[in-house]
């Protein structure tokens, strides 16, 4: 649900004043949301697969790692597997929607918008302007 006018010229005001009081850490908040993640995340999670490989052929080679016939190391490797994967595509996924979200000059990325969202910031140019 879209802000209104009001409560977005109130969060105006409440981000200029954080500039205006820290700036430090009004840019450490601001930038975090834009961080990509990072390579050693992923590269994690490709170990992280491949040592759950690992012990999934393990645990089918050496049947006396059973547990009352429950082949625990391959269950156990099995797990380390989804979990590697779904740090690897949890991590692309995100630095995907990062990508969207800004330009390569830094600056957000125009999303398209409807007519009344363009209409609502060309309301609020002027308004700035005129102030």
């Amino acid at each position: 649900m879209p802000l209104s006018e009001h409560e977005q010229r109130l969060l105006d005001q409440i981000e200029r004043a954080l500039y205006a009081e820290d700036p430090k850490f009004a840019s450490t908040v601001r930038g975090a949301k834009l961080r990509r993640p990072s390579k050693r995340r992923r590269v994690q999670g490709i170990v992280l697969f491949v040592v759950g490989v690992a012990a999934l052929i393990a645990g089918v080679m050496l049947p006396q790692l059973a547990i009352a016939s429950i082949p625990v190391v391959s269950v156990f490797g099995f797990l380390l597997m989804f979990f590697g994967l779904l740090i690897v595509v949890t991590t692309l996924r995100r630095g995907d929607q990062v990508a969207e979200g800004v330009q390569e000059d830094g600056k957000p990325a125009r999303s398209r918008s409807s007519f009344s969202e363009r209409m609502e910031e060309r309301f609020r140019r002027r308004f700035d302007e005129e102030q």
